[in-house]
C-alpha cells in the first residue's frame, strides 16, 4: 500500500473516501484502483480507520465494489462505514465520484 501524509492532502488536491477499517474498506482500496486507471491511490491505515485518496477525482463503481466484496453491494451502503470524505462527492445510482472542481 501506498501511504501519503493526510496533513497534506489539501495541498495535494487529494480526494477520496475515510473509511471504518473492515472488509468494505479493503473493498474500496481494490475497487479505487480498478476504477482509476492510471492514477496512484493513496491508502493511509490508521487502524480504526483508512483514508483513501487520489489527485483531483476518483470514481467508485457499485460494480467493481461488489466484485471485490465477493456479493451483492448497493452504492448506498458505502455510507455505513463511510466516517469522512475529502473534497466534493457526487453520488449516482451505481457509482459514487469524489473530485474538486478547482485546483490549488
Amino acid at each position: 500500500m501506498n501511504t501519503s501524509n493526510s496533513g497534506q492532502a489539501y495541498h495535494n488536491n487529494m480526494v477520496g473516501p475515510v473509511m471504518r477499517a473492515g472488509d468494505l474498506a479493503m473493498a474500496v482500496i481494490e475497487a479505487a484502483r480498478v476504477d482509476n486507471p492510471g492514477k496512484e491511490i493513496f491508502v493511509e491505515d490508521k487502524r480504526a480507520y483508512i483514508r483513501i485518496h487520489a489527485e483531483q477525482e476518483m470514481i467508485l463503481r457499485q460494480e467493481t465494489i461488489a466484485e471485490e466484496l465477493g456479493r451483492p453491494f448497493k452504492i448506498n451502503d458505502l455510507e455505513v462505514d463511510l466516517s469522512s470524505f475529502a473534497g466534493q462527492i457526487e453520488s449516482q445510482p451505481n457509482a459514487v465520484r469524489f473530485y474538486f472542481t478547482k485546483t490549488l
